[in-house]
C-alpha cells in the first residue's frame, strides 16, 4: 500500500515536471514570465483535464516552497539598509494596510457579503504577495535599489500584520485584547530567541559545520525547519519562521555559500507552488460570482497601486520610486490563500468564496508580473502625466542658488558616484549632483556640494544642469533610456562637453558610444583592468600586496558605513 502511495506521488510529480518543463521553455522563447507557465500547468492537469484530484502532497510541498524562498529572502536581506525608509514602511505601509482593509471590507458589504466573511476579504486582499516580489526583486537584482527596499520595508510591514490576523482569526470566537497580547508575546519572545541564537550560538555553530560543505547544507536547513516549526506550534505562519531564521543566518559570514546550496531546492519548490495556485482554481466561480471578481480585481490592479503611488509621493519620493513600488505591490499572494484557508477550516467562508480569493490571486499575479517587467515601458509612457506629483515631493530638497551654473554635473550617486565625488571634492562649487534618493541628497549637501533631488530624465531637472555651459556631465545611472537621452539633450546644445555613461552590457556600451559618449563604463569589466593592474604591479614591485590589502580594507569598512555592498547598486 505504502509503495502505491509513494509510486502515486512520484508519477504525479513527474507530470508536473515535464509539462512545466516544456511550458517554462516555451514561455521563455516567447518572452513570458515563466511563473505564468507553471500556474498554467496547475489549471491544465486539474481544472481542465483532470488528471491529477488530490492536491494534498502538493500543497504540502507548496509550503515548503514559500518557506525556501523566505528563508533565502531573509539570508540576503540586510536590515541596516531598511533605515532609509525606516519612516515609510512603518507609518506608510500601516496607513496603506489601514485603508485598504476598510475599503476592500465596505467593498465586500456592498456586494452582499456577511460581516465576517467582509472583514476576511478586508484582510486578504490588503496584503501583498511576500514571495512573489521578493522573487521578482531578486531575480532582477533589486533588493537594494530605493525602490526595492521601499517595497521590502511595507511587505514586512504587512507580514507583521498578517501573523497577529492569523493569530486572532484563530481564536475569533473567544477573542479579547489578552489574546492579541499574548500574540505579541510570543512573538517577542521568539525574536528574542532568534536574537541570543544569532549573537552566542549560531557563529561557533556554523564555524565547525562550514567544515564540510554538505553539513552546512544539513545545518541550514535544520535551522530553517527549527525556526519554521518554533512558530508554527506558537501560532505563527510557517513562512514567517522560515523569514526569520534567513535573518538569522543572514549575519554570517557563510551566508553566501548557503543561499548558493538552497537555491535549488527554493525553485523546485517554488515550481510546485505556482502550480498548487493553478490547482486550486475552480471554474465555477466565474459564472456565479463575476461581479464579485471584477470589483476585487479592479480593487487590486487600480486601486491599490494608486493608494501605493500617492502614499510615497505624500513621503517625498520621486515619481519613478514611487511608481515602481506601486507596480510591484499590485497583487495578493499566499497570505490571502492562508487566511483564505484558514477561515474555510473554521467554517467562516465557503468553498465559493476562497475559490474567487485564488482567482483574483491568479489574476493578479499574472498582471504583476507583466506590470514589473514592462515598468521602464510603463514609466515613460506615464512619466508627463505624472508631472503634477513632483510640486508635492521636492520642497526643501534643492540645495543650489538660482542663478548657479555648473560646470561639472554628476547624475546619480551611490557607489560608483561616491567615489567620483570624493575625488571632485575641491572643484565642489562647480558640481551638481542629482538623484532621486532623499536621504543621499540631503547628506551629500551636508558636505557642501550643489544637489537636486529628482529624476535625471525630468525636463525641469534638464533644464537646471545648464548643459550649454558644463565642461563635464558624468551618468552612473544604468538606464539606457536616461543615458540616450541626457547624451542627446547634451550634443544638441554643447558639442565640446565631455560625457561619461554607465552601463551594464557591450552591446550597450557601443550604441551610448555611437549615439556620443566619450567613455562609458561597465563596472564588471573595471573591476578586471584594476586585479590586472594590480597583479602587473605587483610583478614590477611597483605595488606593495601587503599595503594595497590594508588600503582597501579601509575603503571595505567605510563602504560598508554607506551601505556600498550590492553589485548592481552603482
Amino acid at each position: 500500500m505504502r509503495m502505491a502511495v509513494a509510486s502515486d506521488i512520484f508519477v504525479e510529480l513527474g507530470i508536473i515536471v515535464i509539462i512545466a518543463g516544456f511550458l517554462a521553455l516555451l514561455f521563455r522563447w516567447a518572452r513570458q514570465p515563466q511563473l505564468l507557465a507553471y500556474i498554467l500547468v496547475g489549471v491544465l492537469i486539474t481544472p481542465i483535464f483532470g488528471i491529477i484530484t488530490n492536491s494534498t502532497v502538493i500543497d504540502a510541498m507548496s509550503t515548503i516552497g514559500i518557506a525556501f524562498l523566505l528563508f533565502i529572502v531573509g539570508l540576503e536581506m540586510d536590515l541596516k539598509k531598511l533605515k532609509q525608509v525606516a519612516f515609510i514602511s512603518s507609518v506608510g505601509g500601516t496607513i496603506q494596510i489601514v485603508i485598504l482593509f476598510t475599503t476592500a471590507f465596505l467593498l465586500a458589504m456592498v456586494l452582499g457579503f456577511l460581516p465576517l466573511e467582509a472583514m476576511y476579504v478586508g484582510l486578504m486582499l490588503a496584503f501583498s504577495s511576500t514571495m512573489i516580489v521578493m522573487k521578482f526583486l531578486s531575480d532582477r537584482r533589486e533588493l537594494s535599489t530605493l525602490h526595492g527596499r521601499i517595497i521590502v520595508g511595507i511587505l514586512l510591514m504587512e507580514d507583521i500584520f498578517a501573523v497577529f490576523a492569523l493569530s486572532v482569526l484563530t481564536s475569533i470566537g473567544d477573542f479579547t485584547p489578552s489574546v492579541l497580547v499574548l500574540a505579541m508575546m510570543k512573538f517577542v519572545a521568539l525574536i528574542a530567541a532568534a536574537y541570543f541564537a544569532t549573537r552566542f550560538v549560531f557563529p561557533a555553530l556554523f564555524s565547525f559545520a562550514a567544515r564540510a560543505q554538505e553539513l552546512l547544507l544539513v545545518a541550514s536547513l535544520a535551522i530553517c525547519f527549527l525556526f519554521s516549526l518554533s512558530f508554527h506550534f506558537l501560532g505563527f505562519s510557517v513562512a514567517i519562521g522560515a523569514f526569520a531564521a534567513g535573518l538569522t543566518l543572514g549575519n554570517l559570514q557563510y551566508h553566501l555559500e548557503i543561499i548558493a546550496r538552497v537555491r535549488s531546492l527554493r525553485d523546485f519548490f517554488s515550481l510546485l507552488f505556482f502550480v498548487s495556485l493553478g490547482m486550486s482554481l475552480s471554474l465555477g466561480v466565474i459564472q456565479n460570482y463575476w461581479v464579485e471578481l471584477i470589483a476585487f480585481t479592479i480593487f487590486i490592479i487600480i486601486f491599490k497601486p494608486i493608494l501605493v503611488l500617492i502614499l510615497c509621493t505624500v513621503f517625498r519620493y520621486t515619481k519613478k520610486p514611487s511608481l515602481y513600488s506601486a507596480l510591484y505591490l499590485t497583487q495578493i499572494g499566499e497570505f490571502a490563500l492562508i487566511i483564505a484557508a484558514q477561515g474555510r477550516l473554521l467554517g467562516h467562508l465557503t468553498s465559493e468564496i476562497f475559490s474567487l480569493i485564488v482567482l483574483v490571486s491568479l489574476i493578479s499575479i499574472s498582471v504583476t508580473s507583466y506590470l514589473i517587467k514592462y515598468n521602464s515601458e510603463i514609466y515613460a509612457l506615464l512619466e508627463k502625466r505624472l508631472q503634477f506629483l513632483d510640486k508635492y515631493n521636492t520642497e526643501g530638497l534643492e540645495f543650489m542658488p538660482q542663478d548657479h551654473k555648473p560646470k561639472i554635473v554628476l547624475c546619480g550617486h551611490n557607489r560608483i558616484g561616491y567615489s567620483i565625488l570624493r575625488k571632485l571634492h575641491s572643484h565642489k562649487k562647480n558640481v551638481l549632483v542629482i538623484d532621486y534618493n532623499p536621504d543621499i541628497i540631503a547628506s551629500t549637501a551636508k558636505r557642501g556640494f550643489h544637489c537636486i533631488y529628482g529624476e535625471v530624465d525630468d525636463q525641469e531637472i534638464i533644464d537646471k544642469m545648464n548643459l550649454k555651459g558644463i565642461k563635464l556631465l558624468i551618468s552612473t545611472v544604468p538606464g539606457m533610456r536616461e543615458n540616450l537621452l541626457l547624451i542627446k539633450k547634451t550634443r544638441a546644445v554643447n558639442k565640446k562637453a565631455r560625457i561619461i555613461a554607465t552601463t551594464q552590457s557591450t552591446d550597450d556600451a557601443l550604441k551610448l558610444y555611437k549615439a556620443g559618449a566619450d567613455y562609458v563604463t561597465l563596472p564588471h569589466f573595471l573591476g578586471g583592468e584594476h586585479i590586472a593592474s594590480i597583479v602587473t604591479g605587483v610583478r614590477k614591485k611597483t605595488i606593495n600586496l601587503t599595503d594595497e590589502r590594508e588600503r582597501h580594507l579601509k575603503e571595505l569598512h567605510l563602504r560598508k558605513k554607506q551601505g556600498h555592498d550590492h553589485p548592481l547598486q552603482l
